[in-house]
């Protein structure tokens, strides 16, 4: 009960952020408008299948939950800054308590998020079908990784940093080396390896196969992206538990 009173005092907090809910809402739709009428000047002879719909909609997808960590770190670094938790940790709830509380808004815009994106990318040509809910609930599986950055960067730093390293920094290195923008097949070389090590591709491969059910190789992909979300989710109750303490001695 005082996780959902407080998970719900969570999400009104970022739905009274009309920004918000244009990046996490809007900002996919716009890029995927203006990335499909890029895709639709292509010439064929060109062989570019990058922008294509059926790659660019599990890319776009894994992107809008890049923000996701944006949102929940401003919301935790604003309230610990704040006199707002110091109230709070009177009431008998744990570090996972007050952390969850952060995280079950986020999955629930995350799948929103995700729905609308998907059902975008149907208009622009990509095939209705059964696999896009389990493309959906992979998507939320992959916010989880986003959402536990939020959480680290909220508990260690102020809004501020958070806005930067969260903001501008980590969207635009999930983009980059997720091969939303560019064909980091095609680049090859090191980069290649780096982004193969780092969950975002895998994010994106995990929307990807779960779409077009391929299901076989969804575990590879899904368990690079849920290992790197479980390490920093683990840290970040770590560190918000000696937050806790600090603050009520």
């Amino acid at each position: 009960m005082r996780i959902r009173l407080f998970a719900a005092r969570n999400m009104k907090e970022i739905l009274r952020d009309p920004i918000n809910l244009f990046f996490g809402l809007g900002f996919p739709l716009i890029l995927m408008a203006l990335l499909s009428l890029i895709n639709a000047n292509i010439p064929p002879e060109a062989n570019n299948p990058m922008f294509e719909t059926k790659n660019l909609a599990p890319g776009l997808a894994m992107f809008g939950t890049a923000f996701m960590a944006l949102f929940t770190g401003m919301v935790l670094a604003k309230d610990r800054t704040s006199s707002f938790l110091t109230r709070l940790f009177a009431f008998p709830m744990t570090a996972c308590d007050f952390l969850m509380g952060y995280t079950l808004p986020m999955l629930l815009i995350t799948a929103v998020q995700a729905v609308i994106t998907l059902m975008a990318a149907c208009a622009f040509g990509l095939p209705v079908t059964v696999n896009i809910p389990a493309a959906v609930l992979v998507t939320v599986l992959t916010a989880s990784l986003f959402i536990g950055i939020g959480l680290l960067c909220g508990s260690l730093m102020n809004d501020k940093a958070v806005g930067g390293i969260c903001g501008a920094l980590l969207i635009n290195i999930a983009g980059w080396l997720s091969g939303v923008f560019i064909p980091i097949d095609l680049i090859g070389g090191g980069f290649k390896t780096v982004a193969h090590i780092l969950p975002f591709y895998h994010g994106v491969a995990a929307i990807k196969t779960a779409l077009s059910g391929d299901f076989g190789a969804l575990p590879l992909h899904a368990g690079v992206v849920l290992a790197y979300a479980a390490v920093i989710f683990l840290s970040a109750v770590l560190v918000f538990r000696s937050k806790m303490r600090g603050d009520k001695q």
